[in-house]
C-alpha cells in the first residue's frame, strides 16, 4: 500500500496495554466487558497468531523500532539491577515510529508508559521528546501506583504533583483523557496534517488498583473458578474461530490447586474482579479516544492498532516482599498514599485489593485463565508468554469487518505496516548514525484477505528462546531442552515432536543461532557470568 496518496495518509493510533492475557477481552473469548475493543474488532480485523516478545521493555523497544529488542540495546529491562549485558536504553542504531513519521510530516504524541530508558529521573537522549515525540505525558518507569505513579512526566518535566494534588487522579483515566484531548487539539491546531498517537496503558499490570464501581460490576463473575472458566473460554474461542477445535486445553498450572480445593476463595475471586475492572476502565478510556476521532471527523482515515506487550503475568507479590526494594531500588512503588497512609505490600488475603493503600497481584492461577488455552506466562516464549490479541481498524481501507486473520506476525511488523500504509521512508541513517534495516513484514497484504508467512520469526528473553518457520515452532524454557511443535496441529504445545524429527530440530537450531549472533543476543550463561563478576547475581537467582 505504499502508493497511498499523500493527501490520504492515515492517522495512526497505536494502543498498547500491559500484562494482559490472550483471551481476557470479550472479542477474544474473555468475560471482561470491552465493548469499545469489541466494536473495533467487529468492524475491523482480529489476528489469531500475532506475537510480542514476552516482557515489557523488550516489547516496547521492538514495537517502536521495527527491530528485535536486542538490536536496540534493550534485551531484558532498563533497571539498574546489575550489568545485564545490554545497555538498557534505546541505542542510536534504531529509529522510532515517531522519528520516522515526524520526518514524514506527522505530529506525534505519546501518552502513557515509556519504559525504554535507564535514567528514570533526568531527561536523556532516550526520553520520548528526544526520540521523535512532539509531546509526552506519562511515566518513564515500568510500573507503579495508579493513584500516584512514580516518574509521571509532562514533556521533560516531572509532573508527579499533578497526581498528588488531585484526589480523583487515576492513571488509566489520565492516559485516556490526555490522548483524547490531543486528538481534539490536533484537529484545531493542525487541520490537514496527519498524526501519530501512541497510547501506552499500564493496565492491567499490578498493582491491582481499580475504581470501586468498576470492581462492583464484576462481583461474583469469577466465582465459578479458574477450572470451569478456562473450559468456558476455550469453548467461546473455538466457536469464534480463534482456536482450532483440535487444539486441546493445557492442564492447569501444576503449582495451583483445583478451584474447589483453593483456600481464601473470596479473596482470590476479588483479585480477578479487580483485574477485570482495570481492563474495563481501560476500555472505557479507549471509547473516549474513539469518540474524539468521531467528533473531529477523523475515524475513517485513522488506522487504530491494539495489542498487549506480553502474555499474562504470573508474578506473585509475596507477603514478605521488601517494600524497600520496591520503593527505593526499583522505584515501582511508594511507601505511602497521597494522604500519608502506609501502603500494605504483598498478596495478603486479609487485605482486599483495589484501594490506593494496597499493592497486590492476581497470581499464577488467574494468569493461567488469562492465557487460555496456552502454556506459561510473561517471561517465557511458549505461546502463553508471547501470544497477543491484535485488532486493526481502518474504515477507509479495512472493509472486511469482523473477520479473522490467521497469518502469523510479530512486533517488528507494526513498523513495517505503518511504513507501508503511510508511505513514510525508513532511513539508512539518522542524525549521523547508521540505522539497522527494519526486521518487520507489512500486514497490509492481509487487510483484504488472509495470507501465509514465509519469513521465520525469532524470540529470546532471559535464555528462553524460540524460532518459528511456517507451521513449526522450536522452543526452549531455559535451561531446559529444545521442544518441537506443529502449530497447525498442536498450537497449545502439548506434544513435543523433537525426538522424532532430529534433522528438523538441528536445522531450526542453526537458524536460531545465526539470528542470535546477527542480532546481538547475549547467552543467559554469559549474562549470569557478568553479573556474578559484579556481585549482582542475587536478583537473578531470586527470579529462577
Amino acid at each position: 500500500m505504499s502508493d497511498t496518496p499523500a493527501t490520504k495518509r492515515p492517522n495512526i493510533v497505536l494502543i498498547l496495554n500491559d500484562d494482559m492475557g490472550f483471551s481476557d477481552i470479550g472479542c477474544y473469548g474473555g468475560e471482561i466487558e470491552t465493548p469499545n475493543l469489541d466494536r473495533l474488532a467487529a468492524n475491523g480485523l482480529r489476528y489469531s497468531q500475532f506475537y510480542n516478545t514476552a516482557r515489557c521493555s523488550p516489547s516496547r523497544a521492538s514495537l517502536l523500532t521495527g527491530l528485535h529488542p536486542h538490536q536496540t540495546g534493550i534485551g531484558i529491562l532498563t533497571y539498574s539491577t546489575g550489568p545485564e549485558g545490554y545497555v538498557g536504553n534505546l541505542n542510536k542504531n534504531c529509529v522510532t515510529i515517531a522519528e520516522v513519521l515526524r520526518k514524514a510530516g506527522y505530529r506525534t504524541r505519546l501518552t502513557g508508559k515509556w519504559h525504554v530508558a535507564a535514567n528514570l529521573t533526568e531527561p536523556t537522549d532516550t526520553w520520548p521528546l528526544q526520540r521523535g515525540f512532539d509531546e509526552f505525558y506519562g511515566t518513564i518507569i515500568g510500573a507503579g501506583s495508579f493513584y500516584w505513579p512514580n516518574t509521571l512526566t509532562r514533556g521533560n518535566e516531572n509532573a508527579e504533583h499533578e497526581a498528588k494534588e488531585d484526589p480523583n487522579f487515576f492513571y488509566t483515566d489520565a492516559i485516556s483523557t490526555e490522548a483524547a484531548d490531543f486528538i481534539h487539539r490536533h484537529a484545531k491546531e493542525h487541520p490537514g496534517a496527519p498524526f501519530f498517537q501512541y497510547v501506552a496503558y499500564t493496565a492491567p499490570h499490578w498493582p491491582l488498583h481499580a475504581h470501586p464501581e468498576d470492581i462492583a460490576k464484576y462481583k461474583g463473575r469469577f466465582d465459578a473458578g479458574w477450572d470451569e472458566l478456562r473450559e468456558e473460554r476455550l469453548s467461546r474461542m473455538i466457536k469464534s474461530g480463534l482456536i482450532h477445535p483440535d487444539w486441546k486445553l493445557t492442564d492447569r498450572d501444576p503449582t495451583q490447586p483445583p478451584w474447589t480445593e483453593a483456600e481464601e476463595r473470596a479473596w482470590l475471586a476479588r483479585c480477578m474482579e479487580v483485574y477485570a475492572a482495570q481492563i474495563d476502565r481501560m476500555d472505557q478510556g479507549i471509547g473516549r479516544v474513539l469518540k474524539a476521532l468521531e467528533d473531529t471527523g477523523q475515524m475513517d482515515d485513522t488506522l487504530v492498532i491494539f495489542l498487549s506487550d506480553n502474555g499474562a503475568c504470573a508474578e506473585d507479590i509475596p507477603e514478605d516482599v521488601s517494600p524497600q526494594a520496591l520503593v527505593e531500588d526499583l522505584m515501582i512503588a511508594r511507601a505511602q498514599t497521597r494522604d500519608g497512609r502506609p501502603v500494605r505490600f504483598g498478596n495478603i488475603p486479609e487485605i482486599m485489593p483495589g484501594a490506593e493503600d494496597t499493592y497486590q497481584s492476581y497470581g499464577v492461577a488467574w494468569a493461567n485463565l488469562s492465557n487460555t488455552p496456552f502454556r506459561l506466562y510473561k517471561h517465557w516464549v511458549h505461546e502463553g508468554g508471547i501470544a497477543t490479541p491484535l485488532i486493526l481498524h481502518w474504515p477507509a481501507q479495512i472493509t472486511a469487518g469482523g473477520e479473522l486473520r490467521h497469518v502469523p506476525g510479530q512486533l517488528p511488523d507494526i513498523m513495517a505496516t505503518i511504513l507501508d500504509v503511510t508511505g513514510a521512508a525508513y532511513p539508512q541513517t539518522h542524525d549521523g548514525n547508521a540505522i539497522l534495516p527494519c526486521e518487520g513484514v507489512s500486514l497490509a497484504p492481509s487487510f483484504p484477505e488472509d495470507g501465509e508467512r514465509t519469513e521465520p520469526m525469532f524470540w529470546e528473553h532471559e535464555g528462553n528462546a524460540a524460532v518459528r518457520v511456517g507451521q513449526w515452532k522450536l522452543v526452549r524454557k531455559y535451561p531446559g531442552p529444545w521442544e518441537l511443535y506443529d502449530m497447525e496441529a498442536d498450537r497449545t504445545e502439548l506434544h513435543d515432536l523433537s525426538a522424532g524429527d532430529p534433522e528438523r530440530v538441528q536445522e531450526m537450531i542453526g537458524l536460531y543461532q545465526a539470528w542470535a549472533e546477527r542480532c546481538g543476543v547475549i547467552p543467559r550463561e554469559k549474562i549470569l557470568e557478568l553479573m556474578k563478576a559484579q556481585g549482582a547475581a542475587a536478583f537473578w537467582e531470586e527470579e529462577e
